[in-house]
């Protein structure tokens, strides 16, 4: 796993070691990327369950003014900090060790906005639907800001009430979808 393109172009990262962090495959990345090129720069990013920290780090390494990585698991942080100084983007980081309901009750009582905003929890916990919806009843995603998916394609997200899919791409088992806020 690497970073693709930008200032940290071709650094290796670490992955958290078993089976419980499932890192987004380069290939996966680079058409995500691909897609939000042109949102990304100058972009503040918020990596929910982030893992490895690589979505974040590649935002970050394209552009992004500010990212901030979200996961429970202490060994998913620690590998993520440790990748954020691999990178020499420790700067424009911020790193949170907590579940992603409370991250983002927290981010919200700080005020903070976010123009991308990148959802992959891990698969059949049923915390998509979940944290979409939390994320729909806060004031984090900007105006014209954008929320992102990755599931497995067995487990879709659902638009709900708050938001309306205007994308979808398969890659094999994986499915990205992209959000605009209903208004």
């Amino acid at each position: 796993m690497r970073v693709i393109a930008g200032t940290a172009r071709r650094t290796m990262l670490h992955a958290p070691k078993g089976m419980g962090t499932r890192p987004t495959a380069d290939r996966i990345k680079e058409n995500l990327f691909n897609i939000i090129a042109y949102n990304v720069p100058d972009a503040r990013f918020l990596d929910l369950f982030c893992g490895s920290g690589a979505i974040g780090i590649e935002a970050l390494s394209r552009g992004a003014a500010e990212a901030v990585f979200v996961d429970t698991s202490r060994g998913a942080i620690d590998i993520t900090q440790a990748n954020l100084d691999r990178t020499r983007l420790t700067d424009k980081a911020k790193v949170l060790c907590m579940c992603a309901l409370d991250a983002i009750t927290q981010l919200e009582q700080e005020g903070r906005k976010f123009d991308i905003i990148f959802l992959d929890p891990p698969y059949g916990n049923r915390l998509l639907n979940r944290t979409m919806d939390a994320l729909g009843q806060s004031s984090l995603l900007s105006k014209r800001g954008t929320l992102i998916t990755e599931s497995a394609l067995a487990e879709p997200s659902s638009e709900g009430e708050f938001w309306k899919m205007y994308d979808n791409r398969e890659y094999g088992n994986t499915l990205l979808e992209f959000y605009f806020r209903r208004l």
